[in-house]
């Protein structure tokens, strides 16, 4: 990825450099007009610039978002700079648009990754017969596990949850020593946390595990789950989904006379025969980035956008919830959150209350 990205970055400096050029020795009464046609230029150019590189789709991902929180405002303080005697209204137009990214760009980066939150999700049914809580904890997909992951365990600790779920991705790294490695130290801040819910904790697999992920729950009263396969935890019954199956939006799954809940790591499988009252899932991140009105922009998932994150009523007495996860995708793609904050669901199962 480092020779694309030199070769992008240096392409778009190169490029914004000339536009400049062209628009300081181009100061006539259609000045601000030429900026503005070129403003225009510049940003389809470097979208197309990081679409059209032939990477995959995260790293085009990441040059784009350069070419936006880099490239552009570059361009633009640059027209300020050329155009501040010229056109007052204007200039302040663009400082308030640098400005803008700014802003959103500190929150993106520094500020919503680290921004965790406790999402409560309160659901009854006449199949409980006292109360319950469940904590669901998706994607911590780190690759380096410290102090923001000791802060998650202890957060769910001070929940005191009847039940532990996690729902895969838990590390994201290539190099399979520096993987194993970073399992270990997972596996010690589980340890240390000393999560110890009475009805036990269930994990599945997720798409970025390696071999030896097991490891993490090492020590630890996890049911690992490498196959689908339903277990009997006393009050209710919970099938543990493995990775293939999740991701099978045809999956059947039969019913249980007990409050039946499902855990996989990819929704898609919501979309199946699944015969269960809670079906739990992470993998989308809540899409990572959501704008207003139009919601999470990428979910790589088959479910419709509107399921990718929170609470969706799939059927009469039967939900679904979506993790947004507490992590954030690694690799080629860039490391920011916008308007999707990550999240820790905290789900009370209650009985239905009777006169």
């Amino acid at each position: 990825m480092t020779l694309p990205l030199i070769i992008y970055n240096l392409s778009a400096a190169l490029f914004t450099v000339l536009i400049l050029y062209f628009l300081y020795r181009h100061q006539d009464e259609r000045v601000v007009e030429r900026s503005v046609l070129l403003a225009i230029v510049e940003l389809c150019l470097l979208l197309l610039g990081g679409i059209l590189f032939p990477i995959n789709g995260f790293g085009r991902i990441q040059l784009i978002a350069w070419g936006i929180f880099l490239h552009f405002p570059v361009y633009l303080v640059g027209n300020i700079a050329i155009l501040r005697h010229q056109n007052k209204f204007y200039t302040n137009f663009l400082i308030g648009i640098v400005a803008l990214i700014l802003v959103v760009s500190v929150d993106a980066f520094l500020i919503e990754p680290q921004s965790l939150e406790v999402s409560r999700i309160s659901l009854n049914s006449e199949k409980i017969t006292e109360p319950l809580s469940i904590a669901l904890l998706a994607d911590i997909q780190t690759d380096s596990p410290g102090l923001y992951e000791e802060r998650v365990m202890d957060l769910i600790k001070a929940e005191d949850p009847d039940l532990i779920l996690f729902a895969g991705d838990y590390l994201q790294i290539m190099d399979t020593d520096q993987y194993q490695e970073s399992v270990s130290i997972l596996n010690r801040l589980l340890i240390e946390a000393d999560l110890s819910p009475p009805l036990g904790s269930v994990a599945v697999r997720g798409n970025v595990e390696k071999n030896g992920w097991v490891g993490i729950f090492q020590g630890l009263e996890v049911i690992v789950v490498d196959e689908t396969q339903t277990y009997d935890l006393g009050p209710l019954t919970i099938t543990g989904v493995d990775l293939l199956d999740s991701g099978n939006p045809d999956l059947e799954i039969p019913g249980s006379e007990k409050y039946h809940i499902i855990l996989g790591h990819s929704p898609n499988y919501s979309l199946g025969e699944i015969e269960g009252d809670l079906l739990l899932a992470g993998h989308t991140h809540g899409g990572q980035v959501q704008l207003p009105g139009i919601g999470p922009i990428m979910t790589l998932s088959v479910v419709p956008r509107s399921w990718a994150s929170g609470l969706t009523e799939i059927q009469q007495e039967q939900f679904l919830i979506v993790s947004r996860g507490i992590g954030l995708e690694r690799g080629y793609a860039p490391r920011l959150r916008f308007l999707c904050h990550p999240e820790v669901i905290i789900i009370d199962l209650l009985p239905v209350e009777t006169d």
